[in-house]
């Protein structure tokens, strides 16, 4: 047997769109995380001091939280990436019937970004003559051939991430001692979602002070809305 019949085929390494979409998910996760558990462990804990109680909540919390996210983030980027395969399979056949427009797309490219006709054109017909399918979904869709968004990948980074953040609030809540639990809680809220608002930021190349005061406001809002939510219990 031949050493390249017998060479294994190596995985595609993942482009750094695809593992800031994973990170994106564990963020967000992380975030809604936060918000939610608190949420729940503030409406309980101002209609209960049962510790055990509060607790039990919080956690169930945490849990339907976590796999809500990661359900949701699945479906998301599964939807996503079959967008992106069905777009492929009509380049495919479009480079089979209608040719000369996929490499007019491919011209047009280049000129919009100030390449004059002539070498536009040279660089179409090279580019084509080598990689068709993967010069076309590049250029008309900004795509890279062969490497799609993993919906598992976003699914389990939104999971633990998302029960990650929950731990915070929760533990803040019923392992503080019980004079000091709500401001125990409140603090461990607004650093943490000061943290996923930094790390957002960052990911997206935004602004880090307001993505950080922006965090920290709606952490605020979330506590006191489920807080009058618990006196009405």
């Amino acid at each position: 047997m031949s050493e390249i019949a017998t060479k294994p085929t190596k995985k595609p390494t993942q482009t750094m769109e695809e593992k800031l979409n994973t990170l994106r998910a564990g963020v967000l996760g992380s975030n809604d995380g936060i918000l939610t558990v608190v949420g729940v462990l503030f409406s309980v804990a101002v209609a209960t001091t049962n510790q055990f109680t509060i607790f039990i909540a919080g956690l169930a919390d945490l849990l339907a939280c976590a796999f809500s996210m990661a359900s949701g983030e699945y479906a998301s980027v599964s939807t996503q990436k079959d967008t992106e395969k069905a777009v492929v399979r009509t380049e495919e056949r479009l480079l089979k019937t209608n040719y000369e427009d996929e490499v007019q797309a491919v011209i047009n490219h280049y000129t919009d970004r100030g390449v004059t006709e002539a070498t536009a054109t040279k660089i179409a017909n090279e580019l084509m003559a080598k990689k068709p399918l993967e010069t076309v979904v590049s250029v008309k869709y900004d795509l890279t051939l062969n490497h799609y968004m993993n919906p598992w990948n976003a699914a389990f980074s939104s999971l633990f991430s998302a029960a990650a953040g929950g731990v915070f609030p929760l533990a803040a809540m019923t392992l503080a001692p019980v004079g000091f639990q709500w401001q125990a809680t409140i603090l461990a809220v607004c650093l943490s979602v000061a943290i996923t608002g930094f790390l957002s930021a960052k990911l997206g190349n935004g602004l880090v002070k307001t993505a950080i005061i922006r965090n920290v406001i709606v952490g605020i809002i979330t506590m006191i809305i489920h807080y009058g939510v618990g006196l009405m219990l």
